[in-house]
């Protein structure tokens, strides 16, 4: 069976759908009658308003054909207009010549609020204005007469620019660049740009920069932009030429190359089914976002096939790209939702109200959407296209209230060719023909030059090493891209190199710079690549030559518990011997003095007193182990404070240094001096400013200070190279860490951030460190370590001994109710048989 082809369907399509248009034309010719006449406001001259006229057109003959009701049409001359008043001079004469009922057109609330002050009221008061201009938010009707000669059928952007912040939130792009063609009402770019700002900082990102341009200054702001860090723009609010010869300058500027990104709204993307070849070439990797709309739907294709058609007649070298775009489609169901509500209108055709009446009561399923002039109609669902190829491909579908129909956008095809995500700016920007570094500040006075160094050979020139150089070097080579930079010394206070950051006289601020609240209101700081908190380091004395010392030797805990299980011992002993035993009897104080003496003697294994029952021998064993233990351990642990030097602190605490009003130092030029007064309530009198770290030593000496507080870093190394005769004590005050220091909003701050954690994971920052807080001299003045025992390692033996004790105590008393209970028995039977013996005589 043969195939039909395509082209032999639509023309069958065609002509059927002419034929039956036919018919109806020719009975409408019977009963033809003009009921009215209406306004467009376009301009002709661009490819908006060509598709706006000849949807127009459509709606009043479509509407002719189903009602046999005319609607005169009369379109304004105007063919890119040069501004608002002579835009609004083409409407006045229109409503003045033609006199029409209302007026369709892309106008805005300013042009139509010159019409009304410029003309006289009484004739514009009639007029009905159907404005086809998209805006932020479709301002609510109000019962003012004013208001409600204006009505909204243009989209609300409201969710366009959601969809926009959406996409930039997707590929987390923090700084963007807003691109809008120059008109002559900068309000509404205002409003616009308002909301944009507003919408994109909900996501954590903002608008760099707003460029507004005329066509005239494409190529020379797009120069402009070429030489700013930023590489996302976004286009909103611009016709399609303005983006046809901005694109085509960019391509030639390489500005469509890798790295960059473009985003395009509905005002673009929807006219991309009607653009060219080398239009589409200049667009390669774009993303656009375009109104949603059924396409499959029969009206549509009814309509896009006579649309093509009319199209091409009327502007016949535009035949091969005579698709119509959303806009016709709105123009087409602006025009027919007026044609009805001038039909219901028919009554009293100059009644405002009734026609308010009837444009509000509008509802009906339009090619764009479904209509409704109290509900609004405007686009809530966008596809998200990627230009690439000879035309575009939808890569997902964003609406309003579910966001994304998928997870992950993509494959993306990108400018220059490439699938990877462009990270949204540059710092390689050139300026000239010199290239633009990162002007990179360091502290040039830090009292601790092993962090930062700042040197000079004969020829004057600098040299800048150190830790925190060395770890930013680091960080840098593991950033995905080149990051040229210089490092700038800065001879002033920490505070005032976080001030040349928030100024932007430097790009950013390296070196032991700690990450605190206050400083977070003008800057931003990376991860921290060290931790850090304030502690405290004072002078040592020795602890070994106290009078008592061989007490220390256990903890009171353990010395208690001793003198109690030998005297408990001593006394189950004396219970099990003392009825068997002689050298357990005699008085009450004999008998006390031997059970303490025998608890004394056992200590020392020199006990006199033979034991005569095994179970005494039982509770025995295991108490002459334990004390075997004992003394073991006790003898180690002596020795050990005897013989090795232990060191104790000067100061015990922060309270003691305030308590006795002592003076203190720390570095003068970072923020230790104010927390010691803010946090920590040090009297500022007694903080001693100290600006090396070789002058802490002679401080503590002269008896300048009695503490000395340090970052935990800066303490670390003061010991490394000090470490006799000092020690950290007290507690450590948590901290942020050392950051490093970058404007608000600085695009570096998370590469610069994921680059130190790959650098912390795989070691290198800590081999780094190694040699900086290594030292080559030994100390014993480790305070952490406590040698003094107490009762937990020996609470096993303890426990046994225990026991066994408590259960020869329970034998030794049941052994002895026994006896008594026999002797009683015996006196009982003894006193019995004498009274016998008494009665048998």
């Amino acid at each position: 069976m043969p195939t039909t082809s395509p082209f032999l369907l639509v023309l069958l399509f065609s002509m059927g759908s002419q034929a039956r248009g036919n018919e109806r034309d020719h009975n409408c010719q019977m009963k033809h009658y003009i009921f009215g006449s209406i306004g467009g406001a376009i301009d002709q001259s661009t490819r908006l308003g060509k598709e706006q006229k000849t949807a127009m057109e459509m709606a009043v003959h479509d509407f002719y054909i189903s009602t046999c009701s005319e609607l005169e049409l009369h379109l304004t001359a105007s063919y890119g207009t040069s501004g608002r008043a002579t835009s609004a001079a083409a409407v006045i004469n229109l409503v003045s010549s033609r006199q029409v009922l209302a007026v369709i057109g892309t106008l805005t609330p300013s042009e139509v609020q010159l019409i009304s002050d410029v003309h006289n009221d009484k004739i514009t008061s009639s007029i009905h204005f159907i404005s086809l201009h998209p805006t932020p938010k479709h301002p609510p009707l109000s019962a003012s007469p004013r208001s409600q000669s204006l009505f909204y059928m243009g989209d609300d952007l409201s969710p366009q620019i959601n969809c926009i912040a959406a996409t930039v939130s997707h590929f987390r792009w923090q700084r963007v660049t807003a691109i809008n063609e120059q008109n002559d009402d900068p309000s509404t770019d205002c409003c616009v740009l308002t909301h944009l700002s507003d919408s994109l900082r909900v996501i954590g990102s903002v608008i760099e920069h707003h460029s507004s341009f005329p066509r005239t200054f494409v190529e020379e702001e797009l120069k402009k932009l070429k030489r700013r860090n930023n590489r996302v723009f976004i286009i909103i609010q611009s016709s399609l030429e303005f983006a046809i010869l901005l694109f085509d300058k960019a391509k030639k500027l390489g500005m469509m190359e890798k790295d960059y990104a473009w985003i395009v709204s509905n005002d673009i993307a929807s006219f991309l089914d009607s653009v060219d070849s080398p239009v589409i070439s200049s667009m390669q990797g774009v993303i656009g976002i375009k109104a949603d709309y059924t396409e499959n739907k029969q009206s549509f294709r009814e309509f896009k096939l006579k649309f093509r058609h009319k199209y091409s007649s009327e502007y016949p070298r535009e035949e091969e790209l005579s698709n119509p775009s959303y806009f016709a489609l709105q123009a087409y169901d602006a025009t027919w939702a007026v044609a009805k509500a001038i039909e219901k209108s028919q009554a009293n055709i100059n009644s405002k109200e009734l026609f308010l009446e009837n444009m509000l009561s509008a509802s009906f399923e339009g090619l764009s959407a479904n209509i409704s002039i109290k509900k609004g109609s405007s686009a809530k669902t966008f596809k998200i296209i990627n230009v690439v190829g000879r035309s575009y491909r939808e890569i997902a579908t964003w609406s309003l209230n579910s966001g994304f129909s998928v997870e992950q956008l993509g494959p993306i095809y990108w400018p220059g060719d490439t699938q990877c995500v462009p990270k949204g700016w540059n710092y390689t920007v050139l300026l000239g023909n010199k290239e633009k570094v990162l002007k990179v500040g360091v502290p040039a006075r830090g009292a601790f030059n092993q962090f930062v160094r700042v040197s000079y050979d004969e020829k004057n020139t600098t040299y800048v090493t150190g830790f925190s150089v060395d770890v930013f070097e680091a960080v840098v080579k593991k950033l995905p891209y080149h990051l040229p930079y210089i490092l700038v010394p800065f001879y002033g206070s920490y505070d005032d190199l976080v001030e040349q950051v928030y100024n932007k006289s430097l790009d950013v601020a390296v070196g032991d710079t700690e990450i605190m609240a206050d400083r977070y209101q003008y800057v931003e700081f990376s991860q921290p690549y060290i931790e850090s908190g304030l502690v405290m380091v004072v002078t040592t004395e020795p602890e070994n030559s106290e009078l008592w010392i061989f007490m220390k030797a256990f903890k009171t805990e353990m010395w208690v518990l001793m003198a109690v299980m030998s005297v408990f011992i001593g006394v189950v002993i004396w219970l099990i011997e003392h009825m068997e035993n002689p050298e357990f009897r005699g008085s009450f104080c004999y008998q006390l003095g031997t059970m303490l003496w025998f608890s004394v003697t056992v200590l020392f294994f020199v006990q006199r007193e033979p034991l005569k029952s095994n179970l005494s021998r039982i509770v025995l064993a295991p108490w002459l182990f334990v004390i075997l233990i004992v003394t073991a351990s006790f003898t180690a642990s002596l020795t050990s404070m005897m013989t090795v030097s232990r060191l104790k602190p000067s100061v015990l605490g922060i309270e003691t240094l305030r308590g006795t009003n002592a003076a203190v130092g720390c570095n003068g030029n970072s923020f230790i001096v104010r927390y010691l007064v803010q946090v920590l309530n040090f009297n500022p009198e007694k903080i001693k400013k100290i600006n090396s770290i070789d002058e802490y030593p002679e401080a503590f000496k002269n008896g300048d200070i009695a503490a000395a507080f340090f970052v935990e870093p800066h303490a670390k190394v003061f010991l490394a190279k000090y470490c006799k005769g000092y020690i950290m004590t007290g507690p450590s005050f948590k901290l942020g860490g050392f950051g490093f220091v970058f404007p608000k909003g600085s695009p570096l701050v998370i590469d610069i951030s994921e680059a130190i954690l790959k650098a912390t994971e795989s070691g290198e920052i800590q081999r780094l460190g190694n040699d900086m807080f290594s030292s080559n001299c030994s100390s014993s003045n480790d305070i952490a370590n406590d040698p003094t025992l107490g009762p937990g390692p020996f609470m096993g033996l303890f426990l046994i001994t225990g026991g066994i004790s408590a259960i020869a105590v329970l034998i030794t008393v049941a052994r002895l109710l026994d006896r008594r209970l026999q002797i009683v028995s015996c006196i009982k039977s003894t006193s019995l048989n004498i009274r016998s013996w008494r009665l048998a005589f």
